[in-house]
């Protein structure tokens, strides 16, 4: 399957203690990089996460496509238009999925990402319109015109990724890695025991974890310690129009509900730079049930670490975040000195 590239099994510390493609940009090795089809739901972390994307020289963005989450499907469309044309992605395709849950009403998380999904940035409306079709038909076609070579990554509700499977089962033997931020083996933001990305369709992420392949699961016990400091968000002060358009007003009216200080996570650029460099993350091997129907754990990601368990993850359980933010600032400066 391919699935399970690069990181560290035990040794960091962490919450647990000690454990038809886009083609190459400009200047870039492909042989050096990996290819990414991320699947989101922007979001201010996901927008981030696309800023990441552009300037780091260890991802190749093939494609993005998009879910309902964070605000609705027309604003999460929009938000990945107008974030990858800002960064310098404008051939990078952008193409619509699904507006809703597989069987739960659609939601939003705009009290956290703002009205517009983008917290207080106003970027420029994009020249281009989203991909014809379904994000769906794209994920399937993309992934097996290239067996073995696309990293697929998902950093909003699975419901893309799941009805994606149920079509074409073979999806989970076909992608080189495949990589959720999402989850957690200790503690919810929605309520005490579910993650948003799971929560919001915890029916497609059940299909996901049970797909038969190996989910590298990033979730809130790395990614609540990603945080954009002050000293950060400082560094982020001299990187031009990226930091003064996109980066700080989105950060600025970003009310995580981890976050009372102005530093707040940034999680899905996490899983993003978990591609770019294997060694920012330690996982430990463990079996993940989704709860999709408990009155008061609805989106719980069960996690059994258990050596005796067959796993069908491997759960991010300490990060380095030093490590973390030098690539993340290395890769939002490459940004900032192309855009001006």
């Amino acid at each position: 399957m391919g699935n399970g590239v690069g990181g560290r099994e035990g040794g960091a510390t962490g919450p647990f203690g000690t454990f038809g493609l886009f083609l190459a940009r400009d200047g870039q090795d492909p042989a050096m990089s990996t290819t990414i089809l991320l699947d989101c739901d922007p979001g201010i972390d996901d927008a981030l996460a696309i800023a990441f994307a552009a300037g780091s020289p260890a991802i190749e963005l093939a494609g993005i496509t998009t879910v309902a989450g964070n605000v609705g499907l027309a604003k999460t469309t929009a938000n990945a238009l107008a974030v990858a044309s800002f960064v310098g992605l404008d051939k990078v395709p952008v193409t619509a999925g699904c507006a809703a849950p597989i069987l739960r009403p659609a939601l939003d998380a705009g009290h956290v990402h703002g009205e517009s999904g983008l917290g207080g940035a106003v970027l420029p409306t994009p020249a281009r319109v989203a991909e014809s079709g379904h994000a769906i038909d794209h994920i399937i076609s993309a992934i097996a015109a290239s067996p073995g070579e696309i990293t697929l990554v998902a950093t909003g509700p699975l419901t893309n990724i799941g009805l994606a499977l149920r079509r074409e089962p073979r999806l989970a033997s076909w992608v080189k890695d495949f990589v959720i931020m999402g989850g957690s083996a200790s503690r919810g933001n929605v309520n005490h025991a579910a993650e948003y990305n799971i929560w919001a369709d915890p029916e497609a992420a059940s299909i996901v974890f049970e797909a038969g392949w190996t989910v590298r699961m990033i979730g809130l016990d790395v990614t609540l310690l990603a945080r954009a400091t002050k000293a950060i968000q400082d560094r982020m002060s001299a990187l031009g129009s990226l930091g003064s358009s996109l980066l700080l007003p989105a950060l600025a009216q970003y009310a995580d509900s981890h976050d009372t200080t102005g530093e707040p996570p940034v999680h899905d650029v996490c899983a993003v730079v978990s591609i770019a460099d294997p060694t920012v993350f330690t996982y430990t091997p463990a079996r993940v049930q989704v709860e999709t129907s408990g009155r008061f754990t609805s989106g719980m990601t069960v996690t059994d670490f258990s050596p005796s368990i067959i796993p069908n993850a491997r759960v991010a359980t300490a990060i380095d975040a030093d490590r973390f933010w030098e690539l993340v600032l290395d890769a939002y400066g490459s940004v900032a000195a192309k855009i001006g």
